[in-house]
């Protein structure tokens, strides 16, 4: 193991469900306003999951009054309170870019059994 991995390694975090891109998840971030903090939830698809250690990313996309909007979260910072899966979702490809243009139906996903 090299010096970096073993720095990294003190930071990351091992209570992180399996879940990856189809996916339904509400994340519960800290938000610091002032001197106060609350935990706000964001609720919606996983689209992607970039895999790279410490540094690895997940972004979840979701809509809101017609509108869509999206959300990038690094897996291993100390900001996320905690992450649950809501529904699995089955979908046959790591990167789900294409639901930016479906609205409605078009845009669900299928839900996998497990």
């Amino acid at each position: 193991m090299n010096l970096i991995e073993s720095v990294e390694s003190q930071y990351m975090k091992s209570e992180i469900p399996e879940f990856g891109a189809g996916d339904v998840v509400k994340v519960n971030t800290r938000i610091r306003e002032g001197q106060k903090e609350r935990i706000q939830t964001y609720e919606g698809t996983v689209i992607r999951r970039a895999h790279g250690g410490l540094r690895s990313t997940f972004t979840v996309r979701r809509v809101a009054f017609g509108a869509g909007s999206e959300r990038t979260f690094p897996l291993h910072s100390p900001n996320i309170e905690s992450i649950q899966v809501v529904r699995y979702g089955a979908v046959r490809r790591a990167k789900l870019y294409y639901l930016r243009d479906r609205t409605g139906r078009a845009a669900r996903v299928k839900e996998r059994r497990r």
